[in-house]
This record gives structure tokens, C-alpha cells and sequence, in this order.
């Protein structure tokens, strides 16, 4: 066992569903207090954030993260019970090993050992966590960074712990993602017998063709650091459950995961033309969850690249897929943002796991990353 295993599993064992945080928080300020931190809790609503800073200088380093996870699921159906983690054939199992709490030990152990060997660090350190990334994402991070940048706080560079490695820790950065606009499409018909169609206005069959142009347009062609921006149906909903009737609406959710050659209001002008030219009778309630970030390069990127080379041996990859996370509140502010934490391949699952020495591994190149920007750095 290591400083970093055992914190770990100190916060995996609380029950900190989202937007619940059990306490995890409270164990991290406490350690963090007596690293030479200043704690501000920022509870917004229900949801609890913290944010702490080493130091008034800049730059300033941020770890991002969150305390919070998702449900497990049918408790009897893991393997192992999912707030009762353990390290079997060095492998740690539980809920949250990977997203996010095991970052979460790694950040804090990491900056405990740069702290103890550099008390005299240039710049600043500071963590910003909520318990409010797993679920809607009002009351966290976002509300965090609205105080900061009211008060003139900025950051510099964030590194958030989501899990970003694919097989390897550390063999993919995140260093973007892309924007993530929804909407709920509700189209008008009227509703009728299925006898008497000419009385009738189906809005399945008079919306079909324009769903079928909209999944078959071209956004973009996407560019070096973003794939092609995609259009996707996630449900569709009409009629009354009976066998006989018309429907008189058309319910159809839909998303968009676009990259920094469009914007969100491009988006929607497109959709709307596309929608008008099929003469449609419809209302669309769009949610815009984040804007396309990159931080293509810079001295966070350098660092990272550096540190994982010297740590590990291998060459990271700089990517921006995937889904969106908290660095989405963070990179308008004009902060240098990346994703680097363990290897995601059982996040929300039953059973999630992550290799315990990566953990370990983790923390080491954690450590590494702030020596070569806050000590070594000219």
C-alpha cells in the first residue's frame, strides 16, 4: 500500500453519488490545509465545490475534478461491493477507482510530495472540485470558475483527472474536446384514424425526410485536432399507445458533437433550414453543453509530453475525443486546459477497476508536471 492507494480508497468508500459528496471533500481540504493550503468551500443548491490555493503568484496550477459518481447500478450484481473497494491481484476495484477518485487521491498525494520538497515553489497551486460533474452541471464547476473570474482569480493552467488513458496511464492526453449541443425537436401534425389519413397529419411520416437529410448532412470535414462534427438521434417519441390512432406530435431528441470549425448558432441556423425547406410545423428547445476547447499547445501541453516520457518511456497522444467534461468551464477563461488520469476502460461500468500501479504511476508524473513548471521552468 501507498500514500496514494490508501487515500483512494478512503474516498472510495464513501457513498458519494451524485450530487452527494459524503464527505470526501472534508478529507481533502484536510490534507490539503496541511500542505499550506487556503480551503473556500462553494456549496451552490445541493452540490458541494471547494476550491484551495497555495500561494498568490502566477502562473497559477489548478487540478480540477469531482468527488461525485455515478450510481452503481444493481449492487448484487458486482463482483465486488461497489463502496467496499479493494486491491485483488493488484488490481483496485470499486466505484469511482478510475473516475474520479483514484485522480483525485493522486492529485493530492502528488502536490504533498512537490510540496514537501519545494516549500518555496514560483507561482500558485490550487484545486477546484464539485460534486456536480456526473450529474446536470449547474451548481459545480461552472459556478466555481463565475466566482473566480468575478474576483479576477484567473488560472493559468488546469489539469483535469478525468480518465483519459486508453490502455496504457498516460498513453492519451486529452487536450480538447468537442462542443455538445442537444435539442428536443417537437413536431405538429394532427391526430386522426389510421382509417382516415386524409383527415389526418401524420408528423412521423411528414418530419422522416428531413430526419434522414439531417443525419446525412455533412457539418464538416473536421480539421487536425477535431474529427468531423456528427449529428445523432437519441430517441423518438409519438402516439397515443394505441394501434389506431395518428399521432398529433413528433417527439425527437437529438445532439450534436461538433468541432472548432462550427458554431453553435451555425448549427442551429443549418438545422432550421433544413427543417423549413421540408415544410415542417415545429418548436425546438435547444441545450448548448459546452463549447470546443483546444489547447493545442503551450507549456502545460510541453510538460505533460515531458514528465509522461521520463515517467513512463512512451510517447503520449494528444486527442480530443470523447464526451465532454468540466474542462469545458474552464477553457474560456483562457486557461491551458488538459485531461490526463488513469485508463477509462471501466468507467460507469459494473465492476469498474483500474491497475493499482498506475495510480502510483500517476501521482509520480503528477509531481513531475509541476517541478518542470514551477521549479524548473526558467
Amino acid at each position: 500500500m501507498t500514500p496514494t492507494l490508501n487515500l483512494a480508497i478512503e474516498l472510495m468508500s464513501r457513498r458519494s453519488v451524485t450530487p452527494e459528496d459524503d464527505q470526501c471533500q472534508h478529507i481533502m481540504m484536510t490534507r490539503l490545509a496541511n500542505a499550506g493550503f487556503n480551503n473556500e468551500p462553494m456549496p451552490f443548491a445541493e452540490v458541494e465545490n471547494f476550491w484551495s490555493r497555495r500561494g498568490q503568484q502566477s502562473p497559477l496550477v489548478c487540478f480540477a475534478g469531482h468527488t461525485d459518481v455515478v450510481p452503481t447500478g444493481p449492487e448484487a450484481n458486482w463482483d465486488n461491493p461497489p463502496f467496499e473497494p479493494r486491491i485483488i491481484d493488484g488490481v483496485l476495484h470499486g466505484r469511482g477507482a478510475a473516475d474520479m477518485k483514484g485522480s483525485l487521491a493522486a492529485m493530492v498525494v502528488a502536490v504533498e510530495n512537490f510540496v514537501a520538497k519545494h516549500p518555496n515553489h514560483k507561482g500558485s497551486i490550487a484545486f477546484l472540485i464539485t460534486s456536480d460533474e456526473e450529474g446536470p452541471a449547474k451548481n459545480g464547476t461552472v459556478k466555481v470558475v463565475e466566482t473566480l473570474q468575478a474576483r479576477n482569480e484567473a488560472i493559468d493552467m488546469c489539469i483535469v483527472g478525468e480518465p483519459s488513458s486508453t490502455t496504457l496511464v498516460g498513453d492519451v492526453i486529452k487536450n480538447g474536446r468537442r462542443g455538445s449541443l442537444g435539442a428536443v425537436l417537437t413536431v405538429q401534425g394532427k391526430q386522426g384514424h389510421v382509417a382516415y389519413p386524409h383527415l389526418a397529419n401524420n408528423p412521423v411520416h411528414a418530419a422522416a425526410p428531413a430526419l434522414a437529410e439531417l443525419a446525412n448532412e455533412v457539418w464538416d470535414e473536421g480539421n487536425d485536432f477535431f474529427p468531423a462534427t456528427s449529428f445523432q438521434i437519441s430517441n423518438i417519441h409519438a402516439g397515443t399507445g394505441a394501434t389506431n390512432v395518428i399521432p398529433g406530435t413528433l417527439e425527437v431528441t437529438f445532439n450534436f458533437r461538433f468541432s472548432t470549425e462550427l458554431t453553435a448558432d451555425e448549427l442551429k441556423q443549418r438545422t432550421h433550414a433544413i427543417l423549413d425547406k421540408h415544410g415542417l410545423t415545429y418548436d425546438i428547445d435547444w441545450q448548448l453543453s459546452g463549447q470546443p476547447f483546444l489547447t493545442a499547445e503551450g507549456s502545460l501541453v510541453a510538460a505533460s509530453v515531458q514528465a509522461i516520457e521520463e515517467i513512463t518511456g512512451r510517447r503520449t497522444q494528444l486527442s480530443t475525443a470523447g464526451g465532454t467534461s468540466d474542462g469545458r468551464f474552464i477553457a474560456p477563461t483562457g486557461a491551458q486546459v488538459l485531461e490526463l488520469g488513469p485508463v477509462n476502460a471501466t468507467i460507469h461500468q459494473l465492476n469498474e477497476h483500474i491497475a493499482a500501479d498506475d495510480l502510483n504511476t500517476l501521482t509520480t508524473i503528477y509531481e513531475r508536471i509541476l517541478e518542470l513548471l514551477l521549479v524548473d521552468a526558467a
